[in-house]
């Protein structure tokens, strides 16, 4: 990992978590870890509960669904600054905003989590900290039948494109297997 601003992208168990934990585990540094998950229901509290069983007991961890940008100022400035983060995962992050906003029309949703984003991709360049974020790509499934999951697709479907566009380096994790995207490979914009 060269890049200060590292995204992992994979389909949901493709592996992409615990290849972000050995990328940021391999820096070397003190670990900073931003989970978004809440234990809403029995499923997801036996998925968190893995997650913090497979990480490393050293590593700090920082439970926040909804202020991703003030959550990731506040460890920063009382961790130094040399940290690794790692923030897992931007697609609960936004499924927890569909949920808490429901009410919102879908352009207000968006400025909300695109402002967001831009907090927080301002947070990391005042920082010296290497960020890792997780995310699912979801590129690659059937349009959800039900307007909320059209919703949730569109909005981190754009989300993603503006961290991939911002990041130093962008993998995508297949069956475990992680393939390098960014750089490399680039395709640029047409006319």
């Amino acid at each position: 990992m060269s890049g200060k601003l590292t995204l992992v992208l994979g389909g949901i168990r493709s592996g992409k978590s615990a290849y972000a934990e050995g990328l940021v585990a391999a820096l070397g540094r003190p670990v900073i870890y931003l989970a978004t998950g809440m234990a809403a229901d029995d499923e997801m509290a036996a998925r968190i509960r893995q997650h913090r069983e497979r990480r490393p007991k050293d590593w700090v961890t920082v439970e926040e669904p909804l202020d991703l940008g003030q959550a990731l100022e506040r460890s920063l400035s009382g961790a130094g600054g040399g940290n690794a983060v790692l923030i897992d995962s931007v697609d609960t992050w936004i499924s927890n905003l569909l949920f808490q906003h429901e009410d919102l029309r879908a352009e207000e949703l968006a400025g909300l989590s695109i402002n967001e984003i831009e907090r927080l991709l301002a947070v990391l360049g005042d920082s010296p900290a290497r960020v890792v974020m997780v995310s699912s790509e979801v590129g690659h499934g059937l349009v959800s039948p039900h307007e909320l999951g059209r919703r949730f697709q569109d909005l981190l479907g754009a989300v993603n494109q503006q961290l991939a566009a911002a990041a130093d380096e962008v993998y995508l994790v297949v069956a475990g297997i992680p393939l390098q995207i960014k750089p490399g490979g680039e395709n640029k914009p047409g006319p």
